[in-house]
């Protein structure tokens, strides 16, 4: 059976539809139909089964899938052995980081790299920790950023190192209007209530619209999201014009807005930024990766780290 073919048909098991899958792999839909009906005439069985507009997997299909992923996690391992014979850092390295990681720190650890290592191929893709984790057990990632808030932690396999790069501060915008807005510190419990304040959060259904309800209701806020996106620029946005509050962290702050005021919260907010990579493939392009992670967050926000 052709790895290509056990690849497009374990992508569309990992992310549920065949333009999903194709996303991920960086080719076309028509591209990944193509593989999978290659791989029906190879095994015999029938694979996929129409549902509603896109398709589901047969029992077929769903057997092969779980051999597929345990095959492609070994040849990743393999990958990491082989690469862990290299005494020097070079070669591809493949980074994921969620997004303003992707903005702040990664810009200039590239920059650490290209200096140190110049025979280092690094690229960067962009995403979740629900992305990116499984992305680095498939191997599809060497190392990747991920967050993780103290109100709803960022559960990391037992497969997988990290390394903590920085300890991140998250304080509420207010739009410059509010009664608290003049405060220096403020309980976040003291926005909720029947007058209580409207929201700015991540996009609907992602764990970082889920760290924002979860950190309100911690303090006895039931929050009414008033603004779902991806992007906290157009949050402020939001609270410059009076229309909601956010929860902003301090790393890779953009400039505000006029109309929006930065408090402090009682008791501090907080969410750690991680280093992760595979158990074990700590090969010299991954830790050199890691070491250029750890020396700019240090500067970004000092303070210390500590690895597991």
């Amino acid at each position: 059976m052709n790895l290509d073919r056990l690849r497009a048909l374990h992508a569309v098991s990992v992310h549920g539809s065949v333009a999903a899958a194709a996303e991920a792999l960086h080719v076309t839909p028509s591209g990944v139909s193509q593989q999978l009906a290659k791989l029906e005439r190879e095994t015999g069985h029938r694979l996929l089964a129409p549902q509603g507009r896109g398709v589901r997997l047969t029992r077929a299909g769903r057997l092969l899938a779980g051999h597929a992923g345990r095959v492609l996690e070994q040849l990743a391992a393999a990958r990491a052995d082989l690469d862990g014979l290299r005494e020097e850092a070079v070669g591809p390295v493949r980074l994921g980081a969620f997004v303003t990681a992707a903005r702040t720190v990664l810009p200039p650890a590239l920059g650490v790299l290209r200096e140190r290592h110049p025979g280092l191929a690094p690229t960067l893709a962009e995403g979740e920790a629900d992305n990116l984790l499984p992305a680095l057990l498939r191997g599809d990632l060497d190392v990747a950023v991920i967050e993780s808030w103290d109100s709803v932690p960022t559960p990391i396999p037992a497969a997988v190192s990290h390394a903590l790069l920085c300890s991140d501060v998250i304080d509420v915008a207010l739009p410059a209007g509010h009664p608290l807005a003049r405060r220096r510190a403020v309980d976040l419990g003291e926005l909720g209530g029947p007058d209580g304040i409207a929201w700015a959060g991540w996009t609907a259904g992602t764990r970082c619209e889920d760290q924002l309800v979860q950190t309100l209701r911690g303090h006895g806020v039931e929050p009414s999201i008033a603004c779902s996106v991806a992007d906290y620029p157009t949050q402020l946005a939001f609270v410059a014009a009076g229309l909601a509050a956010a929860l902003i962290p301090r790393l890779g702050r953009d400039p505000l807005p006029d109309g929006v005021r930065i408090v402090a919260t009682r008791p501090v907010v907080r969410r750690k930024v991680h280093a992760v990579w595979r158990a074990g493939a700590g090969r010299p392009a991954v830790e050199a990766c890691v070491e250029a992670l750890r020396s700019v967050s240090e500067r970004l926000v000092p303070q210390p780290h500590a690895a597991a």
